[in-house]
């Protein structure tokens, strides 16, 4: 178990590595499309310059420090410049509206606030005048960190040492807020304990995956979510190479070029790569030589389970469409890599096994903001598939008698920011509340089964978690959201959206007219035809109860902007339930 230094916070770690690998390449950054390597000791110097801005400029210990920005290198090194400064760091989404701006900066405090783009500064002065203690904004694509440099050239070594030891491990070390499914966003209080209690066990308990000098990491998640800052923060604890991706759309050219031997990432990344694979293969008129090759893949990676593994003749095959399939995929993933770590949403068995026997294993995990991110994941040698793992290395999970995942241990929350009501009922009886229901197993590996609010409960009294069948569903290349409805109903149906990047092929394969969109094709049966073939996969894994019976397909897709994600990409139900009323209806009527 990781030992959490009682008097050190998170700026130690830049500190240590300057001074033990100084020449190790601990992070990189794009310069003119080239990604260059920044040493610890470059590195550190880098986050002293900024720190030396933030305090010439004002920012006091203690401060709340908004942080807005995609995930790039400045949003690292800013991060461990504001903790230098011996202030707080509060994340804003880069996607976030005015509105959402303003009650993060607001609730928190924020004295100052660095954004990376125009829209981002345009956002926070649009609301300036309702932020009073606001008092300083820079922008990253504006010179901002040149600006901070500049700033603080009068500052010396000496005074950001200072500063940088003044926090504690107890000591608040980012605010960040929930996504919010459900009202304001609520701001989670993680400090330095935690995230060294949380980045510290999973370095150590997945040392393989983290050697100095060889391994390197590829984070393309949002900072501004907390799984983000586990990408960010256990990669440095180890300290291995990481590099920052702002835009996902060239994640397959950034695999190439980074080549990560770590990949972490959320099921719908994974879900992308298997149905982009399998649509090309069925594109070059070699569906069914991938497809048999999956189910290959699958069933070797079943057989590692058992007693006697795999049989000769599973082993021939697989090591056939190795050479024709699986190596592809891999170089695909960058070529170097044979693990990645899921976590935000259940990956599925299916892809968990499928991953693993392409030779490259994915280990879930699960956790929430209020617990720094992961609070169980799969051991890199001793892997369940279709559970999210062992409970961390000096923590406890605990099922409550109505099956909620009880969580204790150094890694959680203090509270919520300025909401002590909120707090006392997260936190009743020294355990948190995590509002999932699950089960554990006799080996201690946690099994969630699905939201407390989210059980619905049918005319007939069955209860029904929508988890389980909309994972399956979703699945489907063609689904992009699925929600799972019923309460009070007397079956159980669901609203299906289409994913528009796979439509358009789907459509040209199945001689659809061009530009065909998802509400257009809405009743074509051919559409509905491959829905259905999604939901009885669904259903395959569910009781007759708890199985979908009719579904609608929707016009559009589920976004962000039209309120009905939040920016970790979770459907805000309520909003979808009642923004679609009429397409509920429309299910149960006769």
């Amino acid at each position: 178990m990781y030992e959490v230094p009682a008097d050190g916070n998170l700026t130690d770690i830049v500190r240590r590595n300057a001074a033990q690998h100084p020449d190790v390449a601990v992070i990189a950054r794009k310069v003119g499309g080239v990604w260059q390597d920044v040493t610890a000791q470059d590195f550190l110097a880098e986050v002293r310059a900024a720190a030396k801005g933030l305090i010439a400029s004002g920012v006091r210990p203690g401060d709340r420090v908004g942080l807005m920005s995609r995930t790039r290198y400045e949003w690292t090194l800013l991060d461990f410049a504001i903790w230098s400064a011996g202030a707080v760091t509060v994340p804003v989404y880069e996607t976030s509206s005015p509105e959402q701006v303003q009650w993060i900066l607001s609730d928190s405090g924020a004295t100052a606030c660095i954004v990376e783009l125009g829209s981002h500064a345009a956002a926070v002065d649009s609301v300036r005048d309702r932020l009073p203690r606001l008092t300083q904004v820079w922008q990253i694509e504006g010179g901002g960190v040149a600006e901070l440099g500049r700033l603080g050239s009068d500052i010396t070594d000496a005074t950001v040492e200072e500063r940088s030891s003044l926090a504690k491990a107890d000591d608040p070390a980012t605010i960040v807020y929930t996504s919010g499914t459900t009202g304001r966003p609520k701001g989670c209080v993680l400090t330095h304990r935690s995230f060294f209690a949380e980045c510290g066990n999973i370095v150590e308990r997945l040392r393989p995956l983290f050697r100095t000098g060889e391994c390197s990491v590829l984070l393309f998640l949002p900072l501004a979510h907390v799984f983000g800052r586990l990408v960010q923060i256990a990669p440095m604890i180890a300290p291995i190479k990481l590099g920052n991706v702002p835009d996902i759309k060239n994640l397959t050219d950034e695999l190439a070029a980074f080549r990560p031997t770590l990949i972490l990432g959320v099921p719908r990344v994974f879900e992308k790569v298997y149905n982009s694979a399998r649509a090309k293969a069925q594109a070059d008129g070699k569906g069914k030589i991938f497809d048999k090759a999956a189910d290959t893949a699958i069933a070797y990676s079943k057989a590692l389970d058992t007693p006697s593994g795999p049989s000769l003749g599973l082993k021939i095959k697989h090591k056939t469409f190795d050479k024709l399939v699986y190596s592809k995929l891999r170089a695909v993933l960058g070529g170097r890599g044979e693990y990645a770590i899921s976590g935000g949403a259940p990956l599925g068995e299916r892809l968990g096994h499928f991953f693993r026997g392409i030779g490259f294993t994915v280990l879930e995990g699960y956790g929430l903001t209020e617990s720094c991110a992961a609070t169980a994941f799969n051991p890199w040698d001793r892997q369940k598939i279709g559970t999210v793992g062992q409970p961390l290395p000096g923590s406890v999970i605990r099922i409550a008698d109505d099956g909620e995942v009880l969580l204790h241990g150094e890694h959680l929350f203090t509270g919520y920011w300025n909401n002590e009501a909120a707090t006392a009922e997260a936190l009743a009886d020294g355990w948190f509340h995590t509002g999932d229901i699950g089960t554990l197993d006799e080996d201690g590996y946690l099994r969630i089964t699905g939201r407390k609010k989210e059980i619905i409960v049918t005319a007939g009294g069955k209860n029904v978690a929508p988890a389980v069948i909309e994972d399956r569903i979703r699945a489907h290349a063609l689904v992009a959201e699925c929600m799972v409805v019923g309460d009070g109903r007397p079956f159980v149906g669901a609203l299906v959206t289409i994913d528009e990047e796979f439509l358009g092929r789907w459509a040209a394969e199945h001689g659809k007219p061009a530009g065909s969109t998802a509400a257009s094709l809405r009743e074509d049966p051919d559409l509905l035809a491959a829905i259905q073939a999604a939901v009885d996969d669904g259903n395959a894994a569910v009781s007759k109860a708890e199985s979908v019976r009719k579904f609608r397909i929707l016009p559009s897709q589920f976004t962000e902007e039209s309120g009905h994600l939040t920016p970790s990409l979770k459907l805000k139900r309520s909003v979808v339930a009642k923004d679609y009323t009429d397409e509920i209806e429309a299910i149960y009527q006769k």
